[in-house]
């Protein structure tokens, strides 16, 4: 019997629709609506991601009837079958999920074709400078494997010179990430960057917006906030600059304002984020001037990968 315990799962629709950590039962919900135009399918990974472990699902109202289900243990194992009964899909889902024994017993499954083209090395000189920023974004914690691996690919880019290639920064990115899962194991308890989050979720609902790694710089950040919602009394976000100087040990700064403009209400939420910040264990360093950025410190930068 399923309940509503959250899922260490992500899943993509091909409706653009995102779902983190649902449970067993909003999983089978998604399995028996796909089907209609626009939302045929849906893949499911774990969380964390780990390269080439999947399930996925396609279903077409009005075709053949059947569910085409598949699924990735590894780069070398992939699997196939046709169903005709969504019922048996969401069952192979949430036992795939969790990880029960003979989840995938009784299913006539076929082996699919895992063919790639090898893909050449990176030169030295290059593979260590792109490993060196790489280790920056996943130490930061909050881009998928994709997008790491686009702007991998796009880092070293000169005018028309392109030295790494997609092949060879999804490989490296795969790699890292990998070494980046194994050391998150290996971390007890809740982590800072978990507390950060509680507390902003706190303060969103009390009516601050506030949004982690917003936007590329303060500037940026400071006039975008606004667009994120209505009705908010005022913000408080860091940028990605900001991430990555966490990430490298350098504690945090927290912009944050009031949406009146007013230097006393900037001080009212300034006072209302040290407060949030305080009740999820964190400390912080702020003389309450509303001129001042509130800073996040000591921290330890471990943030969870999801991916």
């Amino acid at each position: 019997m399923d309940n509503d315990d959250a899922l260490a799962i992500k899943v993509k629709t091909e409706n653009w629709q995102t779902h983190a950590r649902i449970s067993a039962r909003a999983l089978r919900e998604l399995v028996h609506r796909i089907g209609g135009e626009g939302d045929r399918y849906l893949v499911v990974q774990r969380i964390p991601d780990i390269p080439d472990v999947f399930v996925q699902v396609w279903h077409e109202s009005g075709g053949a009837g059947d569910y085409r289900l598949e699924y990735r243990d590894s780069r070398e194992l992939f699997f196939g079958t046709d169903l005709d009964d969504s019922g048996r899909v969401a069952d192979a889902l949430v036992g795939w999920v969790r990880k029960e024994d003979g989840w995938d017993a009784g299913i006539d499954w076929e082996v699919l074709d895992t063919a790639r083209e090898e893909v050449p090395e990176l030169p030295d000189d290059v593979r260590e400078e792109l490993e060196e920023q790489v280790r920056q974004w996943v130490r930061s914690g909050y881009d998928t494997r994709a997008e790491l691996a686009e702007a991998a690919e796009d880092f070293l880019v000169d005018g028309d010179v392109r030295p790494v290639s997609r092949p060879q920064a999804r490989q490296l990115v795969d790699r890292l990430w990998l070494e980046r899962v194994a050391e998150q194991e290996t971390w007890t308890g809740t982590t800072d960057p978990e507390r950060l989050t509680r507390a902003f979720t706190a303060l969103d609902a009390q009516g601050i917006t506030a949004r982690e790694h917003f936007t590329c710089c303060r500037g940026c950040g400071t006039s975008e906030i606004g667009g994120e919602r209505e009705g908010a009394r005022g913000f408080v976000f860091f940028h990605r600059q900001s991430t990555e100087g966490a990430a490298s040990g350098h504690g945090l700064s927290l912009y944050y304002g009031g949406f009146d403009g007013s230097s006393e209400t900037t001080t009212a939420v300034g006072h209302e984020v040290v407060a949030a910040l305080g009740a999820a264990g964190l400390s912080t360093e702020w003389d309450g001037s509303p001129d001042k950025a509130i800073d996040v410190t000591p921290l330890t930068w471990r943030k969870r990968l999801v991916g």
